[in-house]
């Protein structure tokens, strides 16, 4: 495992010796609306199902995800989230080499050496507001190379067009494609790949993040029916628990409820980005990037440093991302996760005050 995921408040209140509760956590990019209240409600009467051994191998779970995304259930794996999967992925198919395409989520690099596979990377640049680099790419690829892409993207938050994405997949079939979803809920009108049909591609989705439940570990691989039949043998048998059965039991058989939650979340996340750029506008300390996720990428004005930020925030009790351990990023980055309205302001406030003192005007 990495070190340097978001989300460790639990660290931090030791430090600061206060209550978990009383951090505010923008690190982890989880929907600052969710979890739906119908969900909680649900899970809370079936909470007595924690006494008994969840499905063994998570079938109801997976037709049920299944159906309502529009795949094939011999298509679809359940997973104990995403990164099960994204550490199962290099180990099961063993390529000769791995391609990650950055700046991107760590995990992808590190399963592959975890499973002995080797990895370069092709990163975005900054200069470009961070495009995807489809051309180096391209020029990049061997035959038999497993290609991970992060779309939207983290920690960046750019989204490649699926029409695009998907030509890309297409004009290389000599290489096997795994495009990680999970935050695509995120964005507006975006078009999921999974179920496209390409025999190359694999998809990665999450109800952890959009959904605020990242403690019941849902994560979802689709792809080809032969190819998703080689991870069965792999994996152990009730990897999934009872309560995040539960949970996608409960989403998939509510999708006018899911589809409205979804709505009301673009729109405040919107809403709360574009407060985000009116109050840092004209700032030379600080540069944010268009995001079309939950969070936002902001490159520091020298001499300001991402450790320092991140500490002097964290003494305000706010925890954000520092992206320094990013392929293709450096120690002026940080990533902010937007929570409710007072919490964004009040993190933005506290940014500005603490790039002042570092001079960084």
């Amino acid at each position: 495992m990495i070190h340097g995921h978001g989300g460790n408040i639990l660290e931090l209140a030791r430090r600061l010796g206060c209550d978990a509760a009383d951090i505010c956590d923008m690190s982890s990019n989880v929907n600052p609306l969710g979890p739906m209240p119908e969900l909680m409600a649900h899970l809370h009467r079936r909470l007595e199902a924690i006494q008994s051994l969840p499905e063994v191998d998570a079938a109801a779970m997976t037709a049920g995800f299944a159906e309502a995304s529009g795949l094939a259930p011999d298509g679809v794996l359940a997973g104990n989230g995403s990164t099960e999967l994204i550490y199962l992925l290099p180990r099961v198919l063993a390529p000769p080499r791995a391609v990650v395409v950055g700046p991107a989520y760590a995990d992808y690099a590190d399963a592959c050496r975890l499973a002995g596979v080797p990895v370069i990377h092709v990163t975005a640049d900054a200069a470009e507001a961070f495009a995807p680099p489809l051309d180096r790419l391209q020029g990049a690829l061997q035959p038999g190379d497993l290609v991970f892409v992060c779309n939207p993207d983290n920690p960046t938050g750019v989204l490649l067009a699926g029409g695009t994405m998907a030509d890309l997949v297409a004009a290389r079939p000599d290489c096997l494609f795994v495009v990680d979803e999970s935050y695509l809920p995120f964005a507006a009108e975006a078009v999921s790949l999974a179920g496209c049909g390409l025999a190359n591609l694999l998809v990665l989705s999450s109800l952890s993040k959009i959904h605020r439940i990242p403690g019941l570990r849902i994560g979802f691989l689709a792809g080809p029916a032969p190819l998703i039949a080689r991870f069965h043998p792999h994996r152990p048998p009730w990897s999934v628990n009872a309560l995040a059965q539960e949970a996608v039991a409960y989403l998939s058989a509510h999708p006018a409820a899911v589809a409205r939650f979804l709505d009301e979340t673009r729109s405040f996340l919107e809403a709360e980005k574009q407060r985000l750029a009116e109050r840092l506008d004209g700032s030379a300390r600080v540069r944010l990037f268009p995001s079309r996720t939950s969070f936002v990428l902001l490159q520091l004005a020298p001499p300001a440093t991402a450790a320092d930020v991140c500490r002097a925030l964290a003494r305000e009790r706010i925890l954000v991302r520092d992206c320094s351990n990013f392929v293709g990023l450096d120690q002026r980055f940080i990533r902010i996760s937007l929570k409710d309205a007072d919490a964004n302001r009040r993190a933005v406030e506290c940014l500005n005050r603490v790039l002042e003192t570092a001079g960084g005007r």
